[in-house]
């Protein structure tokens, strides 16, 4: 649990004013001296990871914002950077001085909670200084609409009732997705072809390789896992047919080429399209691929800062098959890690990695801001697919979407 990946934990973030006490909830929360406290405001000045465990809800992660009325030129750049923290929250506690009255300051992060349909606990903190009672709690909760909790930050009081708070708060499907399991019943084989990907360091797997064979043994299916080289051989061994074939996108050809026209199969990447983000909404902006002319603008999003290897997916194959696809020549711009635009209409298209390095909410935030703009999206997987002609055969797992996007979709071909 301690070393469950950042992505797959529930997001807490902790808004409030300056010196609210929001660096001392989080060292409360997490009984560590994780945040700087100081009297002075301003001390956050960027937001503060720490993940942890909160019984039974699991691995979360508490993220720690500046103050929403910070000033100046630099107080500004801080205060947005706190607001775009909303986009990857699953939960957030608004934390307030019990001495207080409730600002514009509170009232706009809760107007952009209920917009985004982040749930929120309001923390009345410095109970110590300022004892709450029961008929003040009550009309705290009236004015703002949502649970509240006192505490005291300072001598932990309070503190487990707040725990108590957020297990009731937190959202009951954030983490019910499953990235394969559904797909399975006990006992079938899922045959995974995983190519030695020159970018995970000697003796690991990637990622999302690691997760799908976890999720696969967490439903109790087999797992058999060889390279594109073994495939098969892997095939010609196994007494019954895999349920499903998973590849990694760039073995897609020889996966496909391999694998029996009535074994469903598809790649990681898809897998992930659907787990993180909409996998239907990321393939229908398969057509805007068909689409691109040459001299078009095209935004590659990872999510990760990853080491760049010589004929790396995201700033070599994509643009060389795109520009074969096209005819031309594209105008590229990346981005990697959290820094995603919020104006995205210069783009005739985004092409976005599998997200395992960032949860569900700002995925989908991601293609939602896409969405608002009317730049159609893809991920990495889908696009490969299309490009090669076989998506169809890619959204075999997925019948309803398969017949749908045949419908509708131009396909290039192989």
């Amino acid at each position: 649990m301690h070393n469950a990946p950042r992505s797959n934990r529930l997001h807490i973030a902790i808004f409030g004013r300056r010196n609210a006490g929001k660096s001392s909830l989080i060292n409360a929360l997490t009984n560590q001296p994780v945040a700087l406290v100081s009297p002075v405001p301003g001390t956050t000045t960027d937001p503060v990871f720490k993940s942890m465990e909160i019984l039974p809800i699991g691995p979360v992660v508490l993220i720690d914002t500046a103050g929403l009325d910070d000033e100046g030129e630099l107080g500004e750049l801080r205060v947005r950077r706190s607001y775009q923290i909303l986009k990857r929250t699953d939960l957030a506690l608004l934390v307030l001085d019990a001495a207080e009255h409730v600002s514009p300051y509170e009232e706009r992060i809760l107007a952009l909670c209920r917009e985004k349909q982040v749930p929120v606990v309001g923390v009345l903190n410095k109970a110590d200084l300022h004892p709450v009672t029961d008929s003040e709690k009550t009309a705290w909760q009236e004015k703002l609409g949502i649970e509240t909790v006192a505490v005291s930050a300072i001598t932990g009081r309070g503190i487990g009732d707040l725990k108590l708070a957020i297990i009731r708060s937190a959202p009951s499907s954030w983490d019910e997705l499953s990235i394969i399991g559904d797909l399975l019943s006990p006992g079938d084989t899922a045959l995974l072809v995983v190519p030695i990907d020159k970018a995970a360091p000697k003796g690991r797997l990637i990622l999302p390789q690691v997760q799908t064979i976890r999720d696969i043994l967490d439903h109790g299916a087999l797992s058999l896992v060889v390279t594109e080289r073994e495939l098969p051989q892997a095939l010609a061994c196994l007494r019954e047919r895999p349920k499903i074939v998973v590849t990694d996108s760039q073995a897609f050809l020889k996966a496909e080429s391999d694998t029996p026209p009535d074994v469903p199969l598809t790649s990681f990447s898809i897998l992930f399209a659907r787990y993180k983000g909409d996998l239907a909404t990321l393939v229908a902006g398969a057509q805007g691929i068909g689409r691109l002319r040459p001299g078009d603008r095209v935004l590659m999003a990872e999510a990760c800062t990853h080491h760049r290897v010589e004929d790396d997916i995201g700033r070599v194959k994509l643009p060389r098959w795109l520009h074969q696809v096209v005819g031309g020549e594209l105008d590229f711009d990346w981005v990697s890690g959290h820094g995603f635009p919020e104006n995205l209409s210069a783009y005739q298209l985004v092409i976005h990695c599998g997200g395992c390095m960032i949860n569900r909410r700002e995925m989908l935030s991601r293609i939602a801001c896409a969405q608002e703009a009317g730049v159609p999206i893809v991920n990495y997987g889908v696009c490969i697919a299309y490009l090669m002609g076989i998506l169809p055969r890619a959204l075999s797992p997925f019948p309803e979407l398969q017949a749908l996007f045949k419908s509708t979709l131009t396909w290039i071909a192989p």
